[in-house]
Formats: structure tokens, sequence, C-alpha cells
């Protein structure tokens, strides 16, 4: 049995901020990140939050499955920026859903996280113990993000994605491969808290997202042609049966860098990043349920879902539409 998609659902705050925006708050430019990363404008959260925005986009992909709340075994949330740091988002999602019955837990693997998401939900469901799950990829990255850093703060914006798997003879995930490399977690991070004991007096604030975008761009683009090809492999597919790439959203050169390392025609890889910028774990989730959306997807579509990102780690799945 395999784990196959039969809902989607997606959710963006209502603000937008453009690059013509951003240039009244800092020095940059529309030209200046259009050209460098390819994003145009940002989903900023002012009212909502991780779990309103993980809340809205489960519901949009429950009602579209066709399954009662209820009927959730397993919901997972893939998240770097929940509202707390305990309960999980997970278990508030669960709570605004009604999913009485579903084990819910979050996930952080940061840009990969929905991934991770899909590897975990798709050994459950093989194995048996759960037939159908909720994932959603959530993020309110601006809360993290340093808005006097142009190098950093001009890339993310806030969103949440959401997806409906189940049990299914046919279709559905065929293979995945996930990685993680921790030896390099310095290269994007975010600190927490510092101990803030009575024998240890650390500020306790946390701090605001650092990455080295030279290394970043540098692990993107070798390792995600790599882990696709090792999921196209095991699935016993060339990259020519490919309908679509579906990559994390984090730069437009990545992409297009990838699909050349691939052999593959850019129109094969769709990005929405010039109107959502990199949404972390959110990215995949949102790129699939517009595309569904749209009916851009078909019956029998091959689809290649990879992430990558902090941790460092990354993620690539196979799956028949």
């Amino acid at each position: 049995m395999n784990a196959k998609i039969i809902g989607t659902g997606w959710e963006l705050p209502a603000y937008e901020a453009d690059n013509n925006y951003l240039s009244t708050i800092m020095d940059t430019s529309d030209e200046w990140i259009t050209e460098r990363t390819g994003i145009r404008k940002r989903h900023l959260a002012k009212e909502e939050t991780t779990t309103s925005l993980a809340a809205g986009a489960a519901g949009k992909a429950l009602k579209a499955s066709g399954l009662r709340a209820e009927q959730i075994d397993l919901l997972i949330v893939a998240t770097i920026t929940s509202d707390t740091e305990t309960p999980s988002t997970a278990c508030r999602v669960q709570a605004e859903l009604g999913a009485v019955n579903a084990v819910a837990f979050d996930i952080n693997a940061a840009c990969s996280g929905f991934l991770y998401a899909i590897h975990t939900a798709d050994a459950f469901i093989r194995s048996g113990i759960y037939k159908n799950a909720l994932l959603v990829g959530a993020e309110t990255l601006s809360k993290l993000v340093d808005w006097t850093d142009r190098s950093t703060c001009v890339l993310f914006g806030d969103g949440a994605g959401a997806a409906v798997l189940t049990s299914s003879e046919q279709g559905g995930v065929t293979a995945q491969t996930v990685g993680s490399d921790g030896s390099r977690w310095e290269v994007l991070s975010c600190t927490g808290r510092s101990n803030h004991n009575p024998i240890c007096q650390e500020p306790a604030g946390p701090g605001f997202l650092q990455m080295n975008g030279q290394e970043v761009f540098k692990f993107a683009i070798k390792t995600v042609p790599l882990c696709i090809e090792d999921a196209l492999e095991q699935a016993g597919i060339p990259a020519e049966k490919v309908t679509y790439f579906l990559l994390h959203q984090a730069n437009k050169r990545i992409i297009q860098s990838v699909a050349k390392r691939l052999k593959q025609s850019e129109d094969k890889f769709p990005m929405n990043i010039d109107q959502c910028a990199n949404t972390s774990a959110a990215s995949l989730p949102i790129l699939l349920a517009q595309m569904d959306e749209q009916g851009r997807l078909h019956s029998g579509d091959i689809l290649v879902l990879s992430g990558f990102g902090a941790g460092l780690t990354w993620g690539a799945c196979v799956m028949e539409w």
C-alpha cells in the first residue's frame, strides 16, 4: 500500500510586502532582489499566526479530500516557527479541526520539513499502523529574521500548505530519500533561548536567523540533483518521464541550476517564489496545493518533490498523482 495525496490546501497572510515596500525601510531595491532571487513580494503575518495559517490550510486540504476530521489518524506539522514552545503546533491544529482521533506532533527539519513529514507518514501508512494522514508545512518566518539585514530578510515570507494522504493500492509515493549533515549546522541556524537559571544568568531572548548564503547555494545545487537522481533510480523512472519537479522555493537561481544539472527543461520546474518568497517548510505544500487548485495536476502525472535547508537537511520523493 502506498501513501497517496487526495486533498491539498494553502493559506497566506493577507498583507503583501513587495520589494518596493522593502526599499523604503532598508537599502535595497526591487531590481536588486529580483535579479538575485526571483522574489518580487512576500506575505507577512500581522494578525495571523503559525497555528491559524496551519489550521486554514489543513481545513482546506481536509475538505478537498472528502474525509471528516475524525477520520484522520496522524497529524504532522512541519515548522520551525511554532507559536508555543509547547504544546506542538500540531496539537493546536488538531483542536482547531476537531481531529480527535489523530496522533499529533511537529517535525523540525526547516525547509526539508514537509519532505520529512511525507517520509514519516508514508512509513506509518505502508506499515498499516495508520490509514489517513494530514501533513502541514506552516511558518511565520517574519518573526525570526533581522529586518535590518537585507541579505536575509528579503528572502523570506509567511504561509502554510497542507496535504491529506491515504492508503492506496494505486499511485502515490513510490520512492524517496532523506538525509542530514549536522556537522554543517552553523551554515543556516537560529539560536533559541539561552540558559537563564539561577546559576547561569545569560540573556534569555532568542536570536535571529543567520545564513551563509554562498554555502547554502553550493550545498543546494550539489545535493538536490543527487538526491533526486537517487529517488528516481529507486523508483525506476528516468528524469524524462517526470511531469513536474517541485523544488523548495528558496532561490530562482538554485532551481535553474538544478534543472540544468538534471538536463531537464525549466518548464518542468514550476515556481511561485516571485509571489511567496521562501516559506521554509510551507514552500513545497503551498506550491503543490496551488498547482492542484489551478488544475495543472492530472491522474498519472509523475511528480518529484525535493527540499533542502537548515540542519543541513535534504530530501526527495517520487509520486504518481
